[in-house]
């Protein structure tokens, strides 16, 4: 009668096998991947502002912390109704100020018993927004040239804005970005 062999050892499996350090690979490529298009969106597209003024209440308020996309005006056009971010003037280091778009390049604004005309028509917002008592510089009718933006805060009565000559029209080279999403305080986070 023949002996039976012992039963041979199992081998011990690697984890380090060929298609482990693929697979291992594989996901630091995708890892690093993400944190360079993380990087470059958050540079590129993106900056947060904390709002310093209410002239945007009740939309944006005082203190809260908003998103501007810093490419969206290179690859498209400033819309009426946008919400920019934009500063008086080219200093890097002038603050921001955010206000909504009323007019456009060309456009002729005028402000006539509390309402918007815009090119001779009253202009009708998407929001219910009051009456504007003061008028300022668009008592008249003012003119925009090819880069120039006519802006308004939703805060009417309570914004320096484009009504008034110390800010005037906001000219295309000024705005940073287009304000898209409301990031503090978390209860009303959201986008605009």
């Amino acid at each position: 009668m023949a002996k039976a062999k012992p039963a041979a050892k199992p081998k011990k499996k690697s984890i380090w096998k060929k298609d482990h350090s693929q697979e291992i690979m594989r996901w630091i490529v995708e890892i690093g991947v993400v944190l360079i298009l993380s990087f470059i969106t958050a540079f590129l597209f993106e900056g947060s502002i904390t709002v310093q003024e209410s002239s945007m209440d009740p939309t944006i308020q005082a203190g809260d912390v908003v998103l501007i996309n810093r490419i969206s005006y290179r690859l498209g056009s400033v819309k009426r109704g946008d919400l920019i971010a934009y500063r008086n003037r080219d200093v890097e280091d002038s603050v921001y100020h955010i206000k909504r778009v009323i007019g456009l390049p060309g456009d002729t604004i005028q402000i006539k018993e509390g309402l918007i005309m815009i090119n001779g028509e009253t202009y009708m917002e998407e929001r219910e927004l009051p009456n504007i008592i003061d008028a300022g510089v668009a008592e008249e009718p003012v003119k925009l040239r090819n880069d120039e933006y006519f802006v308004l805060g939703d805060n009417r009565n309570n914004s320096e804005d484009s009504r008034f000559a110390d800010v005037g029209n906001i000219k295309k080279s000024y705005i940073s970005g287009k304000v898209w999403y409301l990031r503090s305080p978390s209860h009303r986070r959201g986008f605009l």
